[in-house]
C-alpha cells in the first residue's frame, strides 16, 4: 500500500492530486500565470487533509515557463527533503499525451515570446526530447496539436503512472536559457496605493517636464477600471511605478517610469514582466505600449521580452517628438 503526491507547474495550471493505491482520492487545479507560488502550498495543503501520509512525490519536470516552473519542482523537493520520501521527476508534455489515443500528434505549452515548448508522439510514444519552436512550424507538420492553447494540461494522476513506468528525470527540462534574471536587491514590488500618487507625481514631473501627467490625469487613470498598477520602493521611498488597461481583449500599457539614479538596476524589467503576466491572467490577446522615439534604454527592453514595431506616431508627445508603437502577441 502507497500515496503518492504528485503536483505540476509546467503550465498556466498548478495542479496536485494524491493517489492512494492506484486511486485518485484528491485531485484539484488553480489557473493562473501567476499564482503558483500561491495556490500551491494550499492545494496541497488540501490534499493532506484527506491524507497526510504521503510515500513519495511526483513532480512535472517541464518543459514549461522558468518561474512557475521552478515553483513546482523546489516545492516537490523541500516536500520531499523534510519528510524524508523520494522526489521523482517526470515530462509534463508525457503527462498530457497520456490523454489522447491518435497514432501521430504534437503536445505543445506556451513557452511565451512567442513560442512553444513541443514534442511529437507516435503512438503514445515520445520521439526524442522536448524542443522549442514557433507555432507556425506545427502548423507545417499537418498532425493534429494538442496541449495547454486548446485548454489541455497535464495530467497529475497521469504523472504517477509514467513515474512507475520508469521515464523520469532527476533534473529539469530546459529547453532554452531561462528568461528569469536576479530580482533587484533591495527593492520591493507592491500594488501602487492612492496615497502613491504625490510621490509619483514628482518622479513625472522629472522624467517628462512639461509633457508628465497632470496630478488630475493620474487621478483619473489610477481610479479607472480593468487596469493594474504596480509600485517599487527602496528604503520606503517609491522609486518606480507601472500600469496597464485591458482594452476589450488587448492589454495597453499606461505608463511605465523608473525614477532617475534607479535605472539600469532591472527594476524596469521587473516592472513590465509583472505587466504581461497580468494581461495574460486576463486572457488578452496581445499587448502593445508606446515608446518615444530614440530612447535606447527602453526599446532594447521591449524587444527582449517578444515585443515588435508596427507603426508610428508623429507628435505623440509633443512638437517633433515621435513614438514607436509596439505589439507583443499573448497568444
Amino acid at each position: 500500500m502507497s500515496t503518492c503526491l504528485a503536483i505540476d507547474t509546467s503550465t498556466s495550471r498548478t495542479s496536485v492530486a494524491l493517489v492512494k493505491d492506484g486511486k485518485a482520492i484528491f485531485q484539484a487545479h488553480h489557473d493562473g500565470a501567476l499564482s503558483h507560488g500561491e495556490v500551491l502550498p494550499k492545494l496541497v495543503s488540501d490534499a493532506l487533509k484527506i491524507q497526510n501520509h504521503i510515500d513519495e512525490i511526483i513532480v512535472g519536470m517541464g518543459p514549461g515557463p522558468f518561474t512557475g516552473l521552478r515553483v513546482g519542482i523546489s516545492f516537490a523537493q523541500s516536500f520531499a527533503y523534510a519528510r524524508g520520501i523520494k522526489c521523482v521527476g517526470v515530462c509534463s508534455l508525457d503527462a498530457i499525451a497520456s490523454q489522447f489515443s491518435e497514432k501521430d500528434f504534437i503536445v505543445a505549452v506556451d513557452a511565451r515570446r512567442k513560442e512553444v515548448f513541443f514534442a511529437r508522439f507516435t503512438n503514445g510514444v515520445r520521439i526524442g526530447e522536448p524542443a522549442v519552436c514557433q507555432p507556425i512550424q506545427l502548423d507545417a507538420l499537418q498532425v493534429p496539436v494538442f496541449g495547454e492553447m486548446q485548454e489541455q494540461f497535464p495530467d497529475p494522476v497521469a504523472l504517477i503512472e509514467i513515474a512507475k513506468s520508469g521515464a523520469i528525470y532527476s533534473q529539469p527540462i530546459y529547453v532554452r536559457r531561462p528568461d528569469a534574471y536576479p530580482a533587484p536587491v533591495g527593492v520591493k514590488f507592491r500594488p501602487l496605493t492612492p496615497l502613491d500618487l504625490v510621490p509619483v507625481f514628482a518622479i513625472e514631473k522629472s522624467a517628462y517636464g512639461r509633457a508628465a501627467w497632470t496630478m488630475a490625469q493620474l487621478k483619473e487613470e489610477y481610479a479607472g477600471n480593468d487596469r493594474m498598477y504596480v509600485a517599487a520602493e527602496f528604503n520606503g521611498e517609491l522609486i518606480s511605478y507601472a500600469g496597464v488597461v485591458n482594452l476589450a481583449g488587448t492589454a495597453d500599457v499606461l505608463t511605465l517610469t523608473v525614477a532617475d539614479g534607479h535605472r539600469r538596476k532591472g527594476i524596469g524589467r521587473e516592472l513590465l514582466r509583472r505587466l504581461i503576466d497580468w494581461s495574460r491572467t486576463q486572457k488578452c490577446e496581445a499587448i502593445m505600449l508606446e515608446v518615444r522615439v530614440g530612447n535606447e534604454e527602453a526599446i532594447p527592453l521591449y524587444e527582449s521580452f517578444g515585443f515588435i514595431k508596427i507603426s508610428l506616431r508623429k507628435d505623440y508627445y509633443g512638437p517633433g517628438m515621435n513614438a514607436i508603437v509596439m505589439r507583443k502577441e499573448l497568444k
